[in-house]
């Protein structure tokens, strides 16, 4: 049996050959010594990762605020303009501000197993947690013992949140404390409240009812997501502001559809320059009709949208599409489309950050055959339409008394603000303060 000496002089000699080897390979090898080989091969790997995201990553666009929808001042940056903006901006006598009903906290894959995020909405102050036996949970941030921040370092155990001052032990289910590790009984007052949650078609909801009411409906579930038959797709993030209302009333408002959302996606969002004649040769048509549901979903309302492209006069029919959008609630959407290219759903969460101030996620779900990039040319396209949106929520005044005229037209935008009076309550918050910065 060869000494350890031996066995350590004889791999050093394989390793000495084997970089002997490698450089006559390359020394021999004439486009090895060349710098243009390695600029190409930088470059083919780079155009291979791209064409892999294209065809296989789901999208992920991610807007703030002060990225969408504000008519730049000159001298001034995106985000001193969206500042300058909501200084001056007149707001309207606004609705309360945050309206009851189910809302989206995150998306589910943004939490995972004793994860604990930290989420401010509808006035509130969350620890939003995953128990390890894969429950979520809602309770209120601060710990009623000496106010410290239980989504900054807390830990999961079991489905119980530690507050990392002091070790105090809360319940994710009713939010009593169940452990005090210096003290033998705990105080039947120390708790912290527990918000109704559910998790469902890729999201994490929390109820909220001004008058402390327990959930009466519930977002319905999606079939092709609960069994897997459509894929993940991707996602879009923006920030909006206006209060709450304005932007699910776009759904009654079936007018604005043609002037604002007519011109092609290559037009762009920017209301000044969209109707450019570069892009006169073509045009979105659409058509589309509001209701609501009757009881028991009376918390329902449908919008009927059938949509078309035409091109030089002809219409583009592998582009159609009939959409059927749900708004479940103030601030849930379920869109389901299809088409000759695609068959899915758009998921639209749309919560309050702040009372001027909404969160907007867009996430898309397919069939299965769908390749990845139509999915995401698909969700680009929805989020450049939403975009154009965002220019006139951003500077709009809020109307509490708008003009409406005699029209089939005007009486669906009448028709959804009595149906989303249902969404207040005698104790619904009111416009106290504006925010003036973008330090949210």
């Amino acid at each position: 049996m060869p000494s350890v000496l031996e066995t350590s002089a004889l791999e050093f000699e394989r390793f000495y050959s084997f970089i002997n080897s490698t450089k006559e390979f390359v020394v021999n090898t004439p486009e090895l010594q060349s710098w243009t080989t390695y600029v190409y091969v930088s470059v083919a790997v780079m155009v291979l990762w791209k064409l892999y995201c294209l065809l296989f990553v789901p999208l992920n666009r991610v807007r703030k605020l002060s990225d969408v929808g504000y008519l730049t001042d000159p001298g001034f940056s995106k985000r001193e303009t969206a500042n300058n903006v909501r200084k001056r901006r007149k707001i309207g006598d606004i609705p309360p501000v945050y309206p009851n009903g189910w809302f989206g906290l995150c998306e589910s894959f943004q939490i995972e197993k004793k994860d604990v995020k930290y989420i401010e909405v509808l006035g509130l102050n969350l620890a939003v947690f995953r128990g390890e036996n894969g429950e979520a949970f809602a309770v209120d941030a601060y710990c009623p013992h000496m106010g410290a921040n239980m989504a900054a370092g807390g830990r999961v155990e079991g489905s119980e949140l530690v507050c990392p001052f002091h070790a105090w032990k809360f319940r994710g289910d009713d939010g009593v404390c169940s452990h005090i590790p210096y003290c033998e009984k705990v105080p039947s007052v120390a708790k912290v409240k527990s918000w109704p949650v559910m998790e469902v078609n890729g999201w994490i909801y929390l109820w909220f009812h001004a008058e402390g009411i327990d959930p009466s409906w519930f977002p319905y579930t999606i079939e092709g997501i609960a069994d897997g038959s459509w894929k993940y797709g991707g996602r879009t993030e923006h920030y909006v502001n206006s209060h709450i209302e304005e932007i699910p009333q776009n759904g009654a408002d079936v007018v604005h559809l043609e002037h604002v959302h007519s011109p092609l996606l290559g037009a762009g969002v920017d209301l000044r320059y969209m109707w450019s004649k570069f892009w006169g040769f073509g045009h979105h048509v659409w058509n589309a009709q509001w209701s609501a549901e009757s009881s028991p979903n009376e918390h329902i309302g449908v919008m009927k949208l059938g949509h078309s492209i035409k091109c030089f006069g002809d219409n583009l029919s592998i582009i159609d599409m009939e959409v059927i959008a749900k708004q479940i609630g103030p601030g849930i959407v379920y869109m389901e489309f299809s088409s000759a290219l695609c068959t899915g759903v758009y998921i639209q969460s749309l919560t309050p950050v702040e009372p001027m101030l909404q969160k907007m996620v867009h996430n898309i779900y397919v069939n299965w055959t769908v390749p990845m990039c139509i999915a995401k040319f698909y969700l680009l396209a929805e989020a450049i339409q939403v975009e154009r949106d965002i220019m006139i929520w951003n500077n709009k005044k809020y109307e509490s008394k708008p003009l409406l005229v005699k029209s089939a037209e005007d009486g669906l935008v009448a028709r959804h603000r009595r149906w989303y009076q249902q969404f207040y309550s005698e104790n619904s918050p009111k416009f106290t303060f504006q925010k003036n910065d973008l330090e949210w």
